[in-house]
């Protein structure tokens, strides 16, 4: 049983009555000695700590100007306060974006503003709000910039754009260059280092599972449509989340994925060494870790040779590769220009359906009654195609081919505006269950209202994280956890390959 209350639905989201300090003390485990030093941070709290924490502080506003105008830009107007899915759903104050933001803010208004600095002298730094670096200060940061998911739908409603998610980011990257990270989030980046993926999968056992899905799809339809691993010369490498090689629904998008490139007659592989698409460094906020997880994908689309590079479907993965990727790894003179660099694999299939050449029997999905949830970093970081708002009309126009049976959520809850899943941000870990259970809250209010409103039995998402963070808390809310699906699930089951026998061809051979 779960120790802590799954949040009451209503029709309606409404802000709520405040609880001060009901989400303390749930931070997520602290990275052990290896789990920092493999990503070049101290392996325990340091000596003198608050003066090298400020010291980071200062270092990060210098190097990133955008992070100094959002710490002096916020003159506290109360735009963002409901907009936040984890303060609706667990009434802290503190998750309210502008308190969330001042515990950041307070520290850096004392050591790195004229101002602070001068009050200080006189010991009234509390007249602006300036706070001393402490070890309670620090316990507020852990807590609750881990019950931050970066988001940034608060920056949507914020009149001045201040970015919580930069903010956040910067909180993270201090506590780890002090000796304190994340266990989960740093855990995951050494098996990238190490192995290639967030899984720990090695190559021997990736190629046994992409045989396996080989000879699944050819059970099902008769055709052979290979999964390549490592296959030099080719025009497309596929960087897609490590959940698409082994768990439910992310593995049937994957088929999906090669269903597509078989029958458009391109030529693509898998790459060992850049077997995953997320990158982890985002979540800690540690540029350096970021960029060396994107080399990984420059370096082995050079050893293969390909033409080009396609995402999978992952949020946080299609926000680095579409804002950071060339200035992280770049530049990719070496890819076929005449494509897009890179290319999100909803652009891929919506091109082909857009030359009518795939042909789809959506009746294969008429048992399913169909919504699309918006993942955070798609929406609010990122585009698709060549006209604004592609991010959220080309997945829409996938599911409607593919699809008979389509419905939206609330208009208020999806495209820019949409709730996030409650687990992104470095957040999906079991010892945070209560704040993704809790910071779910308004997703699960605006579907509940669909399946009982429209009849929706089934969510599609185009992000590794909503899929496994919606698997794990659709039960709390009385839904089942198989209401999660991918995209190209969808168009993996409607989809006909040159060559496949159709229910149609089986009747007419059994009536002969």
């Amino acid at each position: 049983m779960a120790d802590f209350e799954t949040p009451e639905l209503f029709k309606n989201i409404h802000i709520p009555k405040l609880q001060p300090g009901v989400m303390e003390s749930v931070g997520p485990f602290i990275a052990k000695p290896d789990h920092q030093e493999s990503l070049g941070f101290p392996h325990e709290l340091v000596d003198n700590w608050e003066e090298k924490a400020v010291d980071a502080m200062g270092d990060a506003v210098k190097k990133y100007r955008g992070l100094a105008v959002f710490l002096d830009s916020c003159v506290k107007c109360g735009a963002c306060t409901d907009k936040c899915h984890y303060y609706l759903g667990s009434t802290d104050p503190k998750n309210m974006p502008v308190a969330r933001q001042d515990l950041f803010r307070s520290v850096y208004r004392k050591y790195h503003t004229p101002a602070g600095k001068f009050l200080s002298k006189l010991g009234l730094e509390g007249l602006i709000g300036a706070k001393s670096m402490t070890k309670e200060v620090l316990d507020d940061w852990w807590n609750y910039y881990h019950q931050c998911s970066e988001c940034r739908r608060c920056s949507v409603y914020c009149p001045y754009g201040i970015d919580t998610a930069e903010i956040t980011m910067a909180a993270r990257d201090v506590m780890a260059q002090v000796g304190q990270g994340m266990k989960y989030s740093n855990e995951i980046i050494g098996k990238v280092y190490k192995i290639g993926n967030n899984l720990g999968l090695p190559e021997p056992a990736l190629a046994d599972t992409l045989e396996g899905l080989e000879e699944d799809i050819e059970d099902e339809t008769g055709v052979k449509v290979e999964l390549p691993l490592d296959r030099k010369g080719v025009d497309i490498l596929l960087v897609t989340p490590s959940a698409d090689f082994f768990a439910e629904p992310h593995v049937d998008g994957l088929m999906g994925y090669a269903k597509v490139f078989h029958e458009a007659g391109v030529s693509w592989t898998l790459s060992s060494k850049a077997s995953e698409a997320a990158n982890f460094g985002l979540f800690i906020g540690n540029y350096e870790n970021m960029r060396k997880i994107s080399l990984r994908i420059r370096e082995a689309a050079i050893d293969l040779g390909v033409k080009r590079i396609v995402f999978g479907e992952c949020g946080h993965a299609w926000r680095v590769a579409y804002s950071f990727l060339n200035t992280l790894a770049g530049p990719f003179d070496f890819l076929d220009q005449n494509y897009p660099i890179p290319q999100h694999i909803c652009e891929f299939t919506y091109d082909l359906i857009q030359k009518d050449k795939l042909k789809f029997d959506p009746s294969e999905n008429d048992w399913m009654t169909l919504t699309f949830h918006d993942s955070c970093n798609v929406a609010r970081a990122s585009r698709m195609g060549d006209e604004p708002g592609g991010q959220f009309k080309i997945p829409r126009e996938i599911i409607k081919t593919v699809c008979n049976n389509y419905v939206d959520m609330a208009p208020e809850t999806i495209g820019e505006g949409t709730y996030c899943c409650g687990g992104g941000g470095g957040l999906l870990t079991d010892d945070l269950i209560a704040v993704r259970v809790k910071g779910a809250m308004p997703r699960m209010t605006a579907l509940t209202n669909v399946v009982k409103d429209e009849g929706v039995t089934h969510m599609a998402a185009i992000c590794a994280i909503c899929k496994s963070q919606f698997s794990k808390v659709l039960p709390y809310y009385d839904l089942g956890m198989d209401m999660i699906v991918s995209v190209h699930q969808l168009v993996s089951n409607a989809l006909i390959l040159t060559g496949q026998e159709t229910d149609e061809d089986e009747a007419e051979a059994a009536a002969e």
